[in-house]
């Protein structure tokens, strides 16, 4: 009986409970809703805010250039000249805004673009920059290479119509990606000119440079036809600095240093209880048997030959400034004079840096101009629209000089190289290593004349 009042009365308060409880929360969603809501929107909120100031500061303050180098028919100077090019443009273009810069003002960090571009077989080098770093950037160019020329022009990538692809033209592209492309493996690196250019060969004509078969292969680009290469460098950021701790994990990881050398600490027993065994059982307490140590060799020598050669290449990587970088090509041109299989030289190119061991570069399947049919029939209907539609978005995209992933602040195509990988994807040939008559050049600097003597 009493049992049955204490259930009874323990569901009536329960009751009155939770209609307090629910009744006070009805009225707190009613008063409040919006601060609820603020917490829910809060991101979105700060992604379209800082979205707005980027487009407020790239519409009226950013000033992009493009500038064409030309370079002369001979020129001495080793692809490392252009690697101490791209440190100087690291140490030039380096600008991280502060939080009222980036969020007020819509600043932000600046990126180099290198472009290497044949339009009807005519093959330029480009480089664009912000127009404040200008004067700077010629600097570091002319100090490694005095007899280039550099000229503002205008951008060739508006020169065509702006439809593309339409009834009279076409065109295939795709972004790059590394073979190994999460953040932890970016210290992979990828083939460099160190393994092509033998500084010691007595002869030029000797130096193995994937850049002559691209100079060769673009020199075929006919009239109508055009093939862009698109290399957009951003110096690493305070935010992306983290690469270099995980590349250091990476190596560590690969040098088998993560193994513990240490001995397993022994258990002691306590005086007393040494003594009472003593005299309890009458037995003197044995000497502890030391474990028999193992010959032990340094991390580095327990590990191959190709193991070495991976932890010093990681090592050597992440030694160096660091670019985030976003690399893609466009092959395009007038329907009747398109020919899909010149799309062999980029993919050619970008196939001479591949290693098994260690690192390359590959097409992104979500941006290949191409859609693989599906086993779902009724889908395929819409296949024609939507490879139209990923032609226009990464046109669209290259002429905005726009990363792959945007707006969002990262993805799959945002990897980093460093100042020796990005020299080896460009740098300006010599005509004895690559011989190719489409490659603007001068045949001598033009000079300032002499400065008349003052009294």
């Amino acid at each position: 009986m009493f049992f049955n009042f204490l259930t009874v009365y323990y569901n009536t308060v329960a009751e009155r409970l939770t209609g307090v409880f629910l009744i006070t929360f009805l009225e707190f969603l009613n008063n409040w809703w919006w601060l609820v809501l603020s917490f829910v929107l809060i991101k979105p909120f700060l992604f379209f805010w800082h979205w707005w100031r980027f487009e407020v500061f790239l519409k009226n303050v950013f000033r992009p250039l493009l500038l064409e180098i030309k370079i002369p028919r001979d020129i001495a100077k080793p692809v490392r000249a252009m690697e101490d090019v791209m440190a100087s443009l690291h140490s030039v273009l380096y600008h991280v805004p502060d939080w009222w810069e980036e969020w007020v003002e819509g600043q932000f960090q600046t990126s180099l673009g290198l472009e290497i571009v044949s339009i009807g077989g005519k093959i330029h080098f480009y480089m664009r920059v912000h127009k404040g770093y200008r004067h700077a950037a010629e600097a570091a160019i002319y100090s490694h290479y005095p007899d280039v020329e550099i000229t503002e022009v205008d951008d060739y990538a508006k020169a065509v119509p702006q439809d593309v692809p339409n009834k009279e033209w076409d065109l295939w592209a795709t972004d790059y990606v590394l073979l190994r492309n999460k953040l932890g493996e970016n210290a992979y690196p990828i083939l460099t000119y160190k393994s092509f250019e033998k500084e010691q060969e007595p002869v030029e004509e000797r130096i193995v440079d994937p850049m002559s078969a691209l100079m060769e292969g673009m020199a075929k680009i006919g009239p109508g036809e055009q093939l862009w290469i698109q290399i957009a460098a951003m110096p690493i950021t305070e935010k992306e600095s983290d690469w270099i701790s995980l590349g250091k994990e990476l190596r560590d990881k690969l040098a088998k240093r993560t193994e513990s050398e240490e001995e397993t600490p022994q258990f002691k027993k306590p005086m007393l209880l040494e003594a009472a065994e003593i005299l309890i059982e009458g037995k003197f307490p044995e000497e502890p048997k030391k474990p028999e140590k193992e010959m032990m060799f340094p991390p580095e020598l327990r590990l191959t030959p190709g193991e070495r050669d991976i932890v010093a290449a990681v090592e050597q990587k992440i030694s160096k400034q660091g670019f985030v970088t976003n690399i893609r090509f466009i092959y395009l041109g007038k329907r009747e004079n398109f020919v899909k299989d010149k799309l062999r030289i980029p993919f050619t190119f970008f196939g001479s840096f591949y290693t098994h061991n260690l690192n390359a570069l590959i097409p992104w399947g979500n941006t290949l101009s191409k859609i693989k049919k599906s086993w779902f029939l009724p889908l395929n209907l819409l296949r024609p629209k939507r490879v139209y539609l990923r032609k226009r978005k990464i046109f669209r995209y290259y002429v905005n000089r726009l990363p792959s992933y945007f707006p969002r602040s990262s993805g799959v195509t945002k990897f980093i190289l460093n100042i020796e990988e990005l020299a080896s994807l460009f740098h300006f040939p010599s005509w004895r290593v690559a011989p190719v008559p489409g490659v603007a050049r001068i045949e001598a600097k033009k000079k300032a004349p002499p400065e008349l003597p003052k009294e």
